[in-house]
């Protein structure tokens, strides 16, 4: 494909803050008001005032006219969603019509020109032909959307099944459904073939129109392996993953079957956003607590790789609501409304008639609040707009039922022959309505029970600039995290809290409502949806500069090839293998630790790795030795029949397997601090379920990974202050805080320190009359004991080869270190070298 080049950091700041205030910078200030300078994904028309459906559309244009000496070649940004912002209709065997959707999406994009925008997702037709294919295709190039085509049977598992069954009642805190309603979906394994399926045909379709340099910005939980399925083609485009809705708590997300498989395809993106700080954190937690990985304050790190984990709260089209209040068309409205209900407050509720919005529970809180303030009951009248949804789902048909059977309850209690307490509509409205009810509303009731934002409350703020209403906001809205300082926020499960609220802002001064309206006008007008655009894709373009300058660091592959011909040609060879992680059986798999904790704590030698090491050990010119901080017993337990060299304890004990024990201590080590440690120990043992300690014979070992990833942090930072602030304050030992563990140990037991003295003890033993000519060091201790190499090539021959390499585990795990040979070790390497 052609190249799209975007990738000129010249004069870049070098920290990421510094990057995005200069971009921050570069939109207030060198952005012109020639909308045409560029390439405009998308346009607002006019407000059809004649017209009696939904007044607004957005077109998505081809590009303009101008030659391209005239026109500065834009960054493409491929925007990924399930849906088009296209209603497409069939007229003919080659001929559609389509109809623009007005979304929240769509106008995020609007004022966006620094880009030039192409939407990829499903059309929502079922198009089986060719033809019909060929001919849509065509027609929505024209609109700059690119269709991926999907049958009907992948449609029903993919998006009625695993999507709207699974996905979103679980993200919702609704829960997994019931084995008799899967059933009526077919299974849940096919139905997440399906949802693989399908996402891997939204990869293709982008795969297809992809350039180099191009931005893809995928959205929402119907997408979440998409990530994957691009990393997995080309691991250096710029991907980016949104969530339209709450990401639910670690212990929600956990009972979904796939949710490692979920987690791990989320975390290919380059960048993960949500609505708020809430759901990010949910999201980081999950993955700490489910995939075993570390969570850090920028997001996700797995293996030396970081996920940027980051809230972007989306806003609206505020000028878009502001323009339509002086149309004509609107402002009729707003006569005849404010005739309509002359003499009474008007409260409105603009829902979709969905379980999680909490209709039912607005209705409740009314008739509280009529039942406790007779005075209010001819003087206020709440307008319920609950638009259907899902209407043939058996669900969703009881809640109709259920908000109709309260409705008329209200109103048979406190209605009169001319008058009625609540106003329900089963239907939308359209936009010229819209803005004109928001404009005569005094108190608008949002009561969602688990909402992403909640963009009415935003759409009610814009349309409230000369009347100042009240808002009453849910907390369970991601909306509350931005509106929440000028709104009155409820619990909407709490009725008498709710009607207290009602009276609180049917009651409330001018003044008072004054300031929190002018609060969240301001927060409105200003974080637009626009706004949130530029914002996400500009930190999505610094992150990926971001993550190249940390693989700048990141230790090179080891060149295989090289290292076996140099091990070839070497006379006498010393190989130091780390135990723990290097040679032991998998099971410590971080996704699946703690489901076998005994199993997972006996350390057993792989088995595939034996033959291996007994031919290495086999070999005159090799010298093995497996340098550990276990007890000698393990060590004694799993290479007692291997020729080979046995460091124990950090190297404090030393033996062949054909001698004896010997210790390298140095003399005189304190060691009177152990007791009162080791009381420490036993007392956060008791504290903390599932953790344990090891008592050695020059440390104490506390580990905490088998039990829950937090309260562990939390209990070894009050062991840590208890340690310096008592038992060790005045004694010679090292603290060694480990990514879940404690170790307590005499000062000079260290692999580094003992390394010479294990070194001058072989050559000693073994009576060897060449040099040590090459040195292969592998084990995951050695991203922290950097001085096991500077004494190996101070303590060798200056012709000596050095290969230092991270475990199979550790692959891509981060390292400061310099060292030019300090390498990562391919997964086949140790079986290479032991065959030669």
């Amino acid at each position: 494909m052609a190249r799209n080049n975007h990738n000129d950091k010249s004069q870049v700041p070098n920290t990421r803050v510094g990057r995005l205030l200069r971009e921050r910078e570069l939109r207030r200030s060198g952005r012109t008001s020639d909308v045409t300078d560029g390439i405009r994904g998308l346009e607002i028309s006019d407000i059809d005032s004649s017209s009696g459906s939904s007044s607004t559309e957005h077109n998505v244009e081809s590009e303009e006219s101008g030659s391209p000496e005239r026109r500065p070649i834009k960054q493409r940004l491929l925007v990924v969603a399930n849906r088009l912002p296209v209603s497409a209709v069939r007229k003919g065997e080659d001929s559609w019509s389509l109809d623009i959707s007005a979304g929240g999406l769509v106008s995020a994009l609007l004022g966006v020109t620094d880009f030039e925008a192409r939407w990829i997702g499903w059309a929502g037709v079922n198009v089986p032909d060719e033809i019909g294919q060929k001919a849509l295709t065509k027609a929505l190039a024209e609109k700059r959307c690119i269709p991926v085509f999907l049958d009907e049977e992948t449609v029903h598992q993919y998006y009625n099944g695993y999507c709207n069954n699974i996905l979103w009642p679980l993200f919702h805190y609704l829960g997994l459904p019931q084995e008799d309603r899967l059933a009526t979906t077919r299974s849940f394994q096919s139905q997440f073939a399906a949802y693989k399926k399908a996402n891997q045909m939204f990869a293709d379709v982008v795969i297809e129109h992809y350039e180099e340099g191009d931005i893809i910005w995928c959205h929402d939980y119907h997408l979440m392996f998409l990530p994957k399925c691009l990393k997995d083609y080309n691991s250096q485009m710029k991907v980016g993953w949104f969530l339209h809705t709450p990401f639910p708590s670690s212990e929600i997300h956990r009972t979904l079957p796939s949710r490692s498989e979920l987690l791990r395809a989320v975390l290919c993106a380059d960048l993960v956003g949500f609505h708020t700080y809430d759901y990010a954190r949910h999201f980081v937690s999950a993955c700490a607590r489910i995939l075993g990985l570390e969570g850090t304050p920028e997001g996700v790190e797995d293996q030396g790789r970081l996920t940027r984990v980051a809230a972007f709260p989306i806003g609206i089209d505020s000028e878009r609501f502001t323009r339509a209040l002086e149309v004509p068309n609107v402002q009729e409205h707003i006569r005849e409304l404010k005739e309509r209900f002359a003499g009474r407050v008007v409260m409105l509720g603009v829902d979709r008639l969905d379980m999680i919005k909490g209709i039912p529970q607005k209705i409740l809180a009314f008739e509280k609040f009529l039942e406790d303030s007779p005075e209010w009951r001819d003087k206020v009248v709440l307008l319920q707009i609950a638009v259907p949804t899902r209407t043939e789902v058996a669900e969703y048909q009881k809640l109709t039922s259920q908000v109709h059977e309260i409705v008329g309850r209200v109103n048979g209690r406190f209605g009169t022959l001319t008058a009625v307490p609540i106003h329900h509509l089963d239907r939308s409205l359209d936009f010229a309505s819209l803005c004109a009810l928001y404009a005569i509303t005094d108190v608008a009731l949002v009561t969602s029970l688990r909402d992403g934002m909640n963009l009415v409350s935003y759409e009610f703020v814009a349309c409230q600039d000369s009347k100042k209403g009240v808002l009453i906001l849910s907390e369970f809205a991601g909306a509350a995290q931005s509106l929440g300082a000028g709104a009155i926020l409820i619990n909407p499960w709490n009725i008498t809290e709710v009607a207290a609220a009602i009276g609180q802002a049917l009651d409330m001064p001018a003044e008072e409502r004054e300031k929190r309206h002018h609060h969240n006008f301001v927060h409105v007008t200003t974080h637009t949806a626009q706004k949130w655009a530029e914002v996400f894709v500009s930190e999505l373009n610094d992150t990926v500069i971001e993550a190249q300058q940390r693989i700048r660091i990141v230790p090179p592959q080891l060149l295989a090839g090289d290292a076996i011909r140099r091990y070839l040609e070497s006379d006498n060879r010393l190989l130091i293998l780390g135990f723990n992680a290097a040679l032991t059986e998998p099971y410590d798999i971080p996704e699946r630790r703690g489901r076998d904790q005994i199993k997972e704590m006996e350390l057993k030698l792989h088995p595939e790795l034996k033959q291996p090491l007994t031919m290495l050990c086999s070999d005159p010119k090799t010298t093995v030795l497996i340098l550990s901080g276990s007890d000698r017993n393990v060590l004694d337990d799993n290479f007692w029949e291997h020729d080979l060299w046995l460091a124990a304890e950090h190297g404090m004990f030393l033996r062949s397997t054909k001698g004896d024990w010997m210790t390298t201590m140095p003399e005189n080590l304190n060691m009177d601090w152990v007791d009162s440690v080791k009381q420490v120990f036993e007392y956060f043992t008791e504290r903390t379920p599932r953790s344990h300690f090891e008592e050695r014979h020059t440390s104490l070992v506390w580990n905490y990974k088998y039990s829950d990833v937090e309260f562990g942090k939390l209990q070894a930072r009050d062991m840590l202050q208890h340690l310096w602030t008592g038992p060790i304050s005045n004694s010679s030992v090292d603290i060694v805080q480990g990514s879940r563990s404690v170790e307590v140990r005499a000062v000079g037991v260290t692999k580094g320190a003992a390394i010479d003295r294990i070194i001058g003890e072989i050559v000693h033993s073994k009576d060897m009359s060449s040099p040590i000519d090459y040195v292969l060091c592998i084990g995951h201790f050695l991203e922290r004991v950097y001085s096991i190499f500077f004494l190996l090539i101070k303590k060798l021959s200056n012709s000596c080869i050095f290969y230092f390499c991270f475990t199979v585990v550790v692959l891509l795990k981060v390292t400061s270190c310099s060292v030019r040979n300090w390498m990562k070790i391919p997964s086949d390497y140790f079986f290479s070298i032991s065959t030669m």
